[in-house]
């Protein structure tokens, strides 16, 4: 098929990658313009178009696909099919139509559950036993277009950024699926009625509340693993918690109940595994506590 990519992080890598060696012809990759980034915030393209660029697949990266322009380039590349993974941008009615077969996403979650910006992040959190992606056709509505395809994965104790590697890849290979017979896969409307929303991750929601349950808090913490990262206080350092376990103990919370770090929550106890102080590399509770011991007692807050 000639194709038309779009997308913008290290999620939609791989499905570029697939679909070009699966042969299909990659008329155009539309990703982000690029971004600020770094300490010196020069301008850093997408991992998209610095993937594309190896391919030597031509690049566009418009602000916004608003205008008529715009419209009408992307409809001048007379695509089979547009396939979206993780783009950024909303496609006006015009865009979703202009392709042969229309605009086909990868969406990472098992549809019509976590509709949204942060489906994996949410999955982790809910406590979901499984996940997955979902091939499907794209209309106006955010993410409620037909299903075509779906691929399930199981949660288990993976982190958000394990989760995301993952289904990029199975994402990947379930659009090389369809696309080899797209015949074979018909369209299946969503249940709106059972529909989840998974709103942007808020900074707000990365800040460690003790009194909160222990199991609720390590999926919090595997939920916004390697980014935003949970976090708690520790004195007047902000600590970041990357990957902990459900323990024994008791009293009250943000308490350090032993010298193994045990940390008392509203209900049961989490050990940290992984750690991080701000500036610094991510170690193994032993490595972080080699230096400076935390003493029993102390309240974190």
């Amino acid at each position: 098929m000639r194709i038309i990519f779009m997308g913008t992080p290290d999620f939609a890598v791989p499905a570029l990658q697939a679909l070009h060696a699966a042969g299909h012809e990659i008329a155009c990759v539309y990703t982000q313009p690029p971004r600020p980034a770094g300490r010196g915030k020069q301008l850093r393209a997408s991992p998209v178009q610095d993937a594309a660029e190896a391919l030597g697949v031509p690049v566009r990266s418009p602000k916004s696909l608003k205008g008529a322009a715009e419209q009408a380039e992307f409809a001048a590349l007379k695509a089979d099919v547009a396939v979206v993974a993780a783009y950024g941008l909303i496609l006006p009615q015009a865009v979703l139509n202009a392709p042969t077969h229309g605009c086909l996403n990868i969406h990472a979650s098992l549809l019509p559950r976590w509709r949204g910006a942060a489906p994996i992040h949410r999955a982790v959190m809910a406590g979901d036993a499984e996940t997955g992606v979902t091939i499907m056709q794209m209309e106006a509505g955010l993410d409620t277009g037909p299903m075509l395809h779906k691929v399930t994965v199981p949660v288990e104790r993976k982190t958000t950024g394990e989760l995301t590697e993952e289904l990029a890849a199975l994402g990947a290979a379930a659009m090389v699926e369809v696309l080899a017979d797209l015949a074979a896969f018909p369209q299946k409307t969503q249940d709106d009625a059972a529909a989840i929303y998974a709103p942007k991750i808020d900074k707000s929601e990365a800040k460690i509340d003790c009194a909160e349950s222990a199991g609720v808090i390590e999926r919090r913490v595997r939920g916004l693993a390697p980014f935003p990262g949970a976090w708690f206080e520790l004195g007047e350092e902000r600590v970041k918690l990357l990957l902990a376990e459900v323990t024994e103990g008791g009293g009250a919370p943000g308490t350090i109940l032993d010298h193994d770090f045990t940390i008392a929550c509203g209900s049961g106890a989490i050990r940290p595994i992984k750690l991080q102080r701000a500036g610094k590399p991510v170690l193994e509770r032993s490595e972080f506590l080699r230096g400076r011991p935390v003493e029993t007692g102390t309240i974190l807050s």
